[in-house]
């Protein structure tokens, strides 16, 4: 509720409410609806102003009547305004806070600035020196300037609306709806189209869209929301797993809506959501981007395939497709573990068997000890993480097994010394022969925002252990590889030419092409150029 300087902002016990007893006296309310109002408040603490609106004993429109009238000067209702980002850059956030103000907008030089207290003129003064421009008060009620100062909180970035307002103000109220169900919440991240939704504390629920954070038009969520949605999700068992570890993962079909990975995780003592959606149906390798040669060496008898990258770039989904060439193509037995199982994948010429760490195995590493006993042709490993993992996975694929897995690396040719750096240093000169004889390939892949519409494009790179290359790896020369080809090779296709080949085309921005780009002169060239699109692509 607004307020002279000055004025007490809450009521006490046995003490009138000034403002309260000046609605009565304008006849906006009686003394029992006063007296019962403020007995609330004090029970339950908020804003005079809004409880009034809550007990349906006045509506917004007599509120910002009254309050014109009291401090004669116009209302605003910060519901049913937008407030551009430009205008709210005219000022700090903390300066805003401090103040209890908000920009508005501009009128020709003068600044149109909502206050709880229009009459402090102190701090309209002070503003008009410091801002340099003249400053015109309108008078808004406190709920609703504590509603727009949380949003902001928000970061939109886009300006501030006023449904975004009011969505705070019944998040802040005791009155009107609570946090947005989950399953609405899941509702609209599918209908979006966005690939990760993510429920944290003091910020609006977010959604992925391209790669870009958005954030959705309503309030920001408390702690009490956040705790309601993983108690929603998770089982007593393994919410108390959670208190004990801190963070967890798992994956969950929701009815009518979609399947969905979901890490559960702790930040300032409160809990944080990720969500995020799994098609039910793999596209195909054309919708995904993956090169025609992906299908080739998915259908290898034995060798070891794997894959790099950073999260949510799309390693799980490559993963997924490779199984899903095999399953439509050979008669085979596949073994697959993850953590936790995303795709689900139906048995069609192969049988696929989907072992989940933590429910179907205790770890990775446990998993793949017995893992030979169950008679697996192609061995998916969802991460390789340590060394006894490696360890099992090179000795399945020189034993005439397919393996295929992610890594932790930066870049093809990086998994390379990864994998070896991960024993001790009198193992490496056999580890170096292993990998020799064994791999395959190497992918590392990039997922950049389409340019102009909606939807991510893949960018990749290739590394097909050919002769040259075996030879390079058994003489500790792999790093090599990187400095000495410098153009595209049906053995070696960097990742800099498949980002210069998606910038020549139209299909991504230079600015998204440059962040990913190990040596820039590539994506220069390729812009000076219109011949880059003769090189071939990998």
């Amino acid at each position: 509720m607004a307020m002279k300087k000055g004025e007490a902002a809450q009521g006490i016990p046995g003490r009138r409410h000034r403002l309260g007893e000046l609605m009565i006296e304008y006849g906006y309310i009686n003394e029992d609806q006063l007296e019962t109002a403020l007995k609330r408040q004090m029970h339950d603490g908020g804003q005079l102003g809004s409880i009034l609106i809550d007990m349906g004993y006045i509506g917004v429109d007599d509120l910002l009547k009254f309050l014109a009238k009291h401090f004669e000067v116009k209302p605003v209702n910060l519901f049913s305004i937008n407030i551009s980002q430009h205008i709210l850059d005219l000022m700090p956030v903390e300066k805003m806070k401090s103040l209890r103000v908000l920009p508005i907008r501009l009128e020709g030089h003068e600044l149109v600035l909502a206050m709880a207290a229009p009459q402090d003129f102190v701090t309209i003064n002070d503003l008009g020196f410091s801002l340099g421009m003249k400053i015109k008060p309108v008078v808004t009620p406190s709920f609703m300037m504590d509603a727009a100062l949380q949003s902001l909180a928000g970061g939109y970035g886009d300006g501030l609306s006023g449904e975004v307002i009011r969505r705070t103000a019944e998040a802040l109220s005791l009155r009107i709806e609570k946090a947005p169900k989950l399953k609405s919440l899941l509702e609209e991240m599918v209908k979006q189209g966005a690939s990760d939704m993510f429920l944290s504390v003091g910020a609006p629920p977010s959604l992925k869209l391209s790669n870009r954070l958005k954030r959705m038009p309503m309030g920001v969520l408390s702690p009490g929301d956040c705790e309601k949605y993983a108690r929603e999700l998770l089982s007593d068992t393994q919410w108390r797993m959670f208190h004990k570890c801190h963070d967890m993962e798992m994956a969950l079909n929701v009815k009518d809506v979609g399947r969905f990975r979901i890490a559960f995780y702790k930040q300032r003592n409160t809990v944080s959501i990720a969500l995020r959606s799994l098609p039910e149906v793999l596209p195909s390798m054309e919708a995904l981007g993956l090169p025609d040669w992906v299908h080739e060496y998915a259908l290898k008898p034995q060798g070891l395939i794997m894959v790099c990258g950073p999260a949510g770039h799309g390693k799980s989904t490559t993963l997924a497709k490779m199984v899903d060439i095999i399953n439509d193509n050979r008669r085979c037995n596949i073994i697959t573990l993850e953590d936790p199982v995303e795709y689900l994948h139906k048995h069609k010429k192969s049988n696929v068997n989907q072992r989940e760490v933590g429910r179907d195995c205790e770890s990775f590493n446990e998993g793949l000890r017995g893992i030979f006993r169950q008679s697996p042709d192609v061995i998916v490993i969802g991460e390789m993480r340590d060394k006894e993992s490696f360890e099992i996975a090179l000795r399945a694929a020189h034993t005439g097994h397919l393996v295929i897995s992610t890594v932790h690396a930066e870049n093809s040719t990086g998994i390379i010394e990864h994998i070896i750096n991960m024993f001790p240093d009198h193992q490496h000169s056999l580890v170096r022969n292993l990998l020799a004889e064994s791999l395959l390939c190497t992918i590392a892949q990039r997922l950049l925002p389409r340019k102009g519409g909606k939807g991510l494009v893949l960018a990749i790179e290739k590394f097909i252990n050919s002769y040259r290359m075996k030879n390079l790896i058994r003489e500790e020369k792999s790093h090599m590889i990187r400095t000495q080809m410098q153009t595209a090779s049906d053995e070696y296709y960097p990742l800099d030419f498949s980002l210069a080949q998606l910038y020549a085309k139209g299909l991504v921005t230079y600015e998204n092409a440059a962040r990913y780009m190990e040596n820039l002169s590539t994506l220069q060239n390729a812009a000076a150029s219109n011949d880059f699109l003769a090189v071939r692509e990998g």
